[in-house]
């Protein structure tokens, strides 16, 4: 029940990252400066925990998919859902966290 609500959860937060990238990126249009003043909110320290939000969304959402793609194309597997639950936890977790790393890495050492 979790993973359907997080899947459905983040496919929903990866469709608004997906509008709003089409709008900044709309915004090149009107010159480079107003484009650059969005890129400075993408940089500040709220923008990198949203990354970070936006990381665990794609990767949580790719990762589910695939095991449901797997399910669906071998129905055996369906009784052993929840331990493939756990093996996609267990690729989950080493990628997000040294993810989530890296992009708040430059929070705190200033870069």
């Amino acid at each position: 029940m979790i993973a359907w609500l997080l899947h459905r959860a983040s496919g929903l937060g990866v469709l608004l990252f997906l509008a709003l990238h089409i709008v900044d990126i709309f915004l090149m249009a009107f010159g480079p400066e107003i484009f650059n003043s969005l890129l400075v909110l993408y940089h500040a320290w709220w923008g990198r925990i949203m990354t970070v939000f936006l990381l665990f969304g794609l990767l949580f959402h790719a990762l589910n998919g695939f095991r449901i793609i797997i399910q669906d194309f071998w129905p055996k597997l369906w009784p052993h859902e929840k331990k493939l639950i756990w093996v996609e936890a267990a690729i989950f977790l080493p990628i997000f966290l040294w993810g989530a790393y890296q992009f708040l890495l430059p929070i705190f050492v200033g870069h």
